[in-house]
Formats: structure tokens, sequence, C-alpha cells
């Protein structure tokens, strides 16, 4: 069996590498990959980005199976290209995946279909978004309805930084998100207090298999100071999830989620990822869905798995929706953390072409994962904002700590930013 990986992230890397070590899979392809995947030689990087391209090379090297890592390429469609040409992939379609990419689409669905999430409202004109503002009063919470690539989402602590976020995200045309009428959006909530979790399951269109629980860090620095970023850090398992607020997730979110779809003419296919807040009370409001894994979530995740991915994600695409109704997974006892170093101007205008130095790691306790890498004639580079995710496995979050940040000394790079605080929640 061959394998695709659509992407070119840590995700993406975690799943290569994770079905690298089937035996049942003969090639692990990873389009376009990144310096990571390049240098590994279980995985062979294919420099192809065009959907309608990767689709005509999936059917001519005979891919069994495709998996998609990152939003966009869902958002443009490339599940439905795929299986018009009856190719295998694992993913949601295009109108799937407006769970993600529209997220006035997203809290419209969820207002429909009684899911708990916070109160808002959605606006295109800037005057009437900021008279909202004003009316509502801070802290709250402005995000761009489009793929932002993790800089979308403003939690505006005063009213002056929701205004600001309000034109940068309606007037400045930086943000580069615009919506399918031609028009930006943006969908401006209620904020909401309490700790937030990542809840991941995997989705045939009628079953649903949960992923192990994880936590990320989003603001760039420590302490959860500074800017929100696409995710500076995460572990799993993660505490808060109790086994109540576990069952209440599927009862209360995943299930009326799957159904809600369904109900509205859409078959929900692949992983979906709900972005819970959990109250000190033990209530629970969706916060966001993305249509994929998260990331950096993806990496302690996959250290942790023991299943066979491919054996999951190929019950998962049963045409038949009969593989994945009684699938368990096997977890890894250990906590797994990774720490996110990203580079130099991180978020808003991360610099390229620094030379990267990672020593030699031969524990099998601790994998660095590529993101943001490139390979340039020999020398690794920085490509990205996001660079490397070094994860570890360890006995107590503490340990899987220690062992983190034992690795990610020993590599540097100019401009490097990393959060020295990964795991605090789970230790307090």
């Amino acid at each position: 069996m061959k394998i695709l990986v659509i992407g070119g992230g840590g995700r993406e890397h975690a799943l290569a590498w994770k079905f690298s070590q089937s035996q049942r899979i003969q090639s692990v392809y990873v389009a376009p990959g990144n310096g990571g995947t390049a240098y590994d030689r279980n995985l062979i990087n294919v420099p192809i980005t065009d959907i309608v391209q990767l689709r005509e090379w999936a059917q001519a090297h005979q891919i069994g199976l495709t998996v998609v890592g990152p939003e966009a390429p869902l958002a443009l469609g490339i599940v439905d290209e795929f299986r018009q040409h009856r190719l295998r992939i694992f993913g949601p379609t295009k109108s799937a995946a407006q769970l993600e990419s529209s997220k006035a689409f997203s809290k419209d669905f969820m207002k429909r279909h009684n899911i708990p999430t916070s109160l808002y409202q959605t606006f295109s004109d800037p005057e009437l978004a900021h008279a909202y503002v004003k009316q509502i009063g801070a802290p709250i919470v402005v995000k761009a309805d489009g793929l932002a690539a993790g800089k979308g989402v403003v939690v505006a602590m005063t009213e002056q930084e929701a205004h600001e976020a309000i034109d940068f995200m309606l007037l400045d045309g930086t943000l580069g998100v615009v919506h399918n009428d031609g028009g930006a959006r943006v969908v401006i909530e209620e904020f909401l207090a309490g700790e937030e979790a990542s809840f991941m399951v995997v989705c045939d269109g009628q079953h649903v298999v949960a992923l192990a629980t994880s936590q990320d860090h989003k603001r760039l620095l420590d302490h959860d100071a500074g800017p929100n970023t696409g995710g500076m850090g995460a572990y799993s398992p993660a505490p808060v999830v109790t086994p109540e607020i576990h069952a209440k997730a599927m009862r209360e979110i995943i299930l009326p989620t799957i159904r809600g779809m369904k109900s509205d003419g859409i078959v929900y296919t692949g992983f979906l990822y709900a972005g819970l807040m959990i109250a000190p009370n033990g209530q629970i409001k969706t916060l966001e869905f993305n249509c994929r894994m998260g990331d950096p979530e993806a990496q302690p995740i996959m250290m942790r798995l023991k299943t066979d991915l491919f054996d999951l994600l190929w019950a998962a695409t049963d045409p038949h929706q009969q593989l994945l109704k009684d699938f368990e997974l096997q977890w890894d006892r250990r906590t797994a953390l990774g720490v996110v170093m990203a580079a130099h101007g991180y978020p808003l205008q991360p610099r390229k072409g620094d030379a990267i130095h990672i020593k030699s790691n031969d524990r099998d306790d601790v994998m660095v994962f590529h993101a943001g890498t490139i390979d340039n004639n020999g020398v690794l580079q920085t490509q990205g904002g996001r660079i490397l995710c070094v994860t570890a496995l360890g006995a107590t979050v503490k340990a899987a700590q220690q062992a983190a940040y034992q690795v990610v000394d020993d590599i540097q790079f100019d401009g490097q930013q990393y959060r020295k605080d990964i795991g605090y929640r789970a230790m307090r």
C-alpha cells in the first residue's frame, strides 16, 4: 500500500512518521513536505501543491490512501476532486469544511442545532462592528471569517484592541481573508472564561472514534502573554478533560454536529476538532471547529498512539461505513509534550533563510517534528513561522517537559522563539 500525506507542516510530518511505522505500508509520500521529511529516509517528498496535479500524480502512482493535513486544500475541495476520480481519501468535502473555513457558517450551524457556543454577531460593515464593541464592551473576541493561518483570532482585553482588530481584518487588507462573496467579514463573540482543551475525533460519516485529549498554548509568550498564534506547544492527555467532560463533549457537541451536518445534507468524514472552553462549574462551550487535526496537538497525539494509524484511517474511509463502528484505539500511558520553536518575527512577519543547527538525537522518547524548514543545497533553513516541534514522552508531565527542553537546548537558529512553560496548566 502506498500512502500520500498532503501538507508540509509539523502535523503532516507527525502523520507521515506514524504511517511509516506500519508494516502494511510500502511507501509514504508527503506533498510538498519539508526539510524534515526530506531528511527522513522512510519518507518521500513530492513537490506538488496544485490539487488537480496531486490527483493526477496519485492516480499515476497508484496511491491507496490519501490523508489531508492542512485546512486550505480541504477548503478548496481536494476531497471532492479525489473522490470524483475514485481515489480513497480521508478528509471532509468542501461543503463540510465550511465548519472551519467560515466562522459565520460554523456559528450559524451551532445556533441552528443547539450546540453550546458563545453569543455572537457577524459584520461586514466596520462601523456596525465598532458600534457593537462599544455596546458590549471588553473583553471580547474578534475573528476573521475565513482561513487565516492562526492569525485570525484576537482575544481583545480592551475595547481599543477590539477596534484595532476590526480595522485590521476589515480595512487593512493585510490578513488576506476574503469571503466567497468577495467581501471580508468578522465574527464578534462574547468572551468566555475557563480552560481551553482540544477534542479531536475521527469520523466516517456516521461513526465516531475519539482521539486522546490534548491541550495547546496559543499565546506567543510565557504565562499566556503576547499575541495569539497557531500554537506554541501542546501536551496529551489533558487532565482538564475528565471522564465526565469527555462524555459531555461527545453527547452535546460531537455527535450533534455529525447528525446536524447530515440533516443539512452534508456527510461529514475526516478529522473533526472541537475547541472546548471548560468553565469552572464544568459547563462546556464550543470555541471553534477545525476540520483537521490540530497543530501542534497532532505531534503529542501521534507520539502516544500505539494503534496502527493506517488501520484507523482505512476503517474511517470504508465506503460501507462499517469498519469504524467498533474500532478501539490503544494509547501509550505516558504523557507526550511538544515545544514549538518559531522563527524571528513570528506570528506577523516571520523571517526566512536562517540556518538551523540540530544535534543528532538518538533518543526514542523524543522526536523533532519539522514544520517551516527547507533543505537548501544541503543546509537546513527556516522557511515559515513555526519551525520545529520538539516532542517528548515522559512518565509525568514534568518528565516529558524536561526531556523536550533538553533537546530544545541543543537546537540553534538566529531569532528563535519558544515558550519555556509548556505544560504548566497540567502541572498546576
